[in-house]
């Protein structure tokens, strides 16, 4: 793991790292499985350059902050003409007070190829059980170790079968989604 994420993500934005970005498929999941936000809160851990954070609030109608421990990630996606429904913010979610957010719960938790990143999961999936409404969904895309040979060094890309365990147990509804080497968890508390 990291020993401090800002440290880490913050020289790769800003020396104009750029990351995967959402494919057609993890579109449809998302109307599908989260359906029109009508303004309701909704929350992406990891924004990046914020591409999923406007998806949630542009096509999909959800009332969205995105945070990222990295400024200049934020920097990036709170570009000139970002309306005022779609929030950027500076924060580590891990570690730093969520009280700071703009809102007390909200109904979908986003955390797009993050979680691996994460050091207590444990810890960060409490935190997310404990800003979802009743009925929210909290919603993971994340690279699945096991899907790369022993021999490829981007293995530790991927979370384990024991991180898969962690991150599913405990949600009264899983759906897991196959997306090549990548896999998407729809939990619901």
């Amino acid at each position: 793991m990291i020993a401090s994420p800002t440290a880490y993500w913050e020289p790769l934005w800003a020396g104009g790292r750029r990351y995967r970005r959402i494919t057609d498929i993890e579109e449809r999941l998302l109307a599908e499985h989260l359906g029109p936000g009508h303004g309701r809160p909704a929350l992406d851990v990891g924004c990046g350059d914020g591409s999923l954070s406007r998806h949630l609030h542009d096509r999909l109608g959800y009332r969205t902050v995105g945070i990222d421990c990295a400024p200049s990630a934020v920097a990036l996606a709170a570009a000139p003409g970002t309306s005022d429904q779609l929030r950027f913010q500076v924060m580590d979610f891990a570690t730093d007070d969520v009280s700071e957010l703009p809102d007390p719960a909200y109904r979908v938790i986003t955390c797009r190829l993050v979680f691996r990143f994460i050091a207590d999961k444990g810890s960060f999936t409490d935190r997310v059980r404990q800003l979802l409404v009743p009925g929210g969904t909290f919603w993971v895309v994340t690279e699945l170790a096991d899907r790369r040979t022993d021999d490829d060094p981007r293995k530790s890309l991927g979370i384990t079968a024991s991180d898969v365990e962690l991150l599913t147990s405990g949600w009264s509804n899983v759906k897991a989604v196959d997306l090549d080497r990548l896999a998407c968890f729809v939990l619901h508390p």
